[in-house]
């Protein structure tokens, strides 16, 4: 069983998504918690306190923990925050773009 991030989660639906996943997970046998973001449209910061929140129950109760299909912005403002750890992102690593100068 997943947990499914609705398609708007900001500071006005926070609360209640919260509350619906928290009981979800705490309803959930397996040993790993997986949350799936797929859905995720609108969004705004509180959206990463509402996934750090079930994180922390997740781990609590001694379940491994993984996001699914985290949108890019909201995976970049994880990175900007300092939160990509936490939520188990891996940290894209572009190559350097090297621009070859030629001597005169």
């Amino acid at each position: 069983m997943m947990l499914l991030l609705p398609q708007v989660l900001t500071q006005a639906t926070a609360s209640a998504c919260l509350a619906k996943l928290s009981g979800e997970l705490r309803a959930q046998t397996p040993p790993e918690v997986v949350v799936d973001a797929r859905a995720l449209q609108q969004f705004d910061s509180v959206a990463l306190a509402v996934l750090l929140a079930l994180r922390r129950q997740a781990l609590a109760v001694g379940k491994s923990w993984v996001v699914n299909g985290l949108p890019a912005r909201l995976a970049d403002l994880a990175r900007l925050y300092g939160l990509a750890d936490l939520l188990g992102l891996v940290q894209q690593v572009s190559a350097p773009q090297v621009s070859a100068v030629s001597a005169p």
